[in-house]
């Protein structure tokens, strides 16, 4: 009896523990499970991806939930509201290749003999602080007077000049027939069209360099396309390295690009001395030799004409045109004649003069020539009645009276000028072109 007693209560006792484990157990859940629910952090992490994304990822998604899942509590970042962000933008990497097409010619310079060209000393020294007072709507004319032939007139008197701006007589200021340093540039084509002459080319421009007298000083351009525009030798006085410029040029094969040549050489020679009072009686010309046939220049004729009436430079050509095509088309003009009416328009309308040798022992006569009508020259200096508007063009032209016994004689200078922005008087030289000759009174 008293052993069935004992087991009894034993088995009752074990069914206690247990009850009493099972209960500490269920509370011990349902602990845990309001303290997961008060965390907010469900078991299950929600991903941002779309439904494509998940089903394509798997393996990706499952490893996104464990992290998320295994998280220290803190502020979340709810990412299923929020549209994705946009990508980061990345600053471009620039390519060697391709290259951008390419853009206006530009002038290519190398080391010359005097790299600074330091202005020469005047004999007006301006103390610092000093106050300078210049007559900036003056204007100066560079006038060739020829006769009908073509030879120059040294004896014109001042009273025998006229100066028309706007169809409008001027009143001159004064006139003086003074030497005067000038700046040019030799500008000689390198292209094939020009193997069998240049040689003497060469020499002829020699013949100019040695003319020059103490003040003047030259640049020499070599040119062929567009890309091959290049100073050989930059504004010096020096002979001997002019000489040197001239000895370095060879032929070469290109597409010739005769205005681009010349934009740019006349834009360089006027760009010399620039707004320097003392210096502002200086000739400035080009000397171009070339047959006159352009090929593929960047530039427009127009262009060209308009950046002209902006330079003081005039252009005295050296064109073999022989050689080209003179056969012209059914509705267009032979290659030979657009050489000339360009070579012509580029002479006339800077008071310059063109030059057509038939034969090259006629190259040393035409050096000189150039280089004596550079030197004679009048300069007529007159003041406007009116202010130009900046930016406008101001025809001008100059009358010249007959001489003894009826000598019809004819004034060459520019077409006028354009006004420059920064002044309200036109400051800058004008513009030239041969004009007709005075009529009788």
């Amino acid at each position: 009896m008293r052993r069935r007693e004992f087991s009894g209560r034993a088995w009752r006792a074990r069914l206690w523990v247990v009850l009493l484990a099972a209960s500490a157990l269920a509370a011990a859940s349902a602990t845990g499970s309001q303290a997961r629910q008060q965390d907010g952090r469900p078991r299950r992490a929600v991903s941002s991806q779309t439904p494509t994304q998940s089903q394509s990822q798997p393996s990706s998604s499952r490893g996104q939930t464990a992290r998320t899942a295994s998280a220290p509590a803190g502020p979340q970042v709810q990412q299923t509201d929020a549209p994705p962000p946009p990508p980061a933008r990345q600053t471009p990497t620039p390519s060697p290749s391709p290259q951008p097409t390419q853009g206006a010619p530009k002038l290519r310079t190398q080391p010359t003999a005097e790299p600074d060209a330091q202005r020469e000393p005047t004999d007006e020294e301006i103390e610092e602080g000093g106050v300078v007072r210049v007559e900036s709507n003056l204007v100066n004319l560079h006038v060739r007077v020829i006769d009908r032939n073509n030879r120059p007139v040294n004896d014109v008197t001042d009273a025998d000049f006229k100066v028309f701006e706007n169809g409008v007589q001027q009143q001159i200021q004064f006139v003086t027939r003074e030497e005067v340093p000038i700046t040019y540039g030799l500008v000689v084509d390198n292209s094939g069209s020009l193997r069998s002459q240049i040689g003497q080319v060469v020499e002829a421009a020699k013949t100019i360099v040695a003319s020059n007298k103490p003040g003047d000083e030259a640049f020499v351009v070599r040119f062929i396309s567009s890309d091959e525009i290049k100073i050989l030798q930059d504004f010096t006085a020096d002979k001997n390295a002019l000489g040197d410029a001239l000895d370095d040029m060879f032929i070469e094969g290109g597409q010739t690009a005769v205005i681009d040549a010349v934009y740019l050489a006349a834009e360089h020679a006027s760009e010399r001395r620039k707004g320097d009072p003392v210096e502002d009686k200086r000739r400035r010309a080009l000397i171009l030799v070339t047959d006159g046939e352009d090929r593929n220049s960047f530039y427009k004729q127009e262009q060209l004409f308009e950046s002209l009436k902006e330079e003081d430079v005039q252009i005295f050509v050296i064109g073999f045109v022989n050689e080209l095509e003179k056969e012209r088309g059914f509705i267009s003009k032979s290659k030979r004649q657009k050489a000339v009416d360009l070579l012509d328009r580029m002479a006339k309308e800077t008071g310059g003069r063109t030059f057509y040798p038939t034969s090259l022992a006629e190259l040393p006569g035409i050096a000189e020539q150039i280089t004596k009508d550079l030197r004679t020259q009048y300069v007529i200096s007159y003041k406007p009645t009116n202010a130009a508007r900046p930016g406008e063009f101001r025809p001008v032209r100059v009358a010249v009276s007959e001489g003894r016994g009826g000598e019809r004689r004819i004034a060459v200078t520019r077409s006028g000028y354009t006004a420059r922005g920064d002044q309200p008087q036109p400051a800058a030289p004008p513009r030239t072109t041969q004009t007709q000759p005075a009529r009788r009174p």
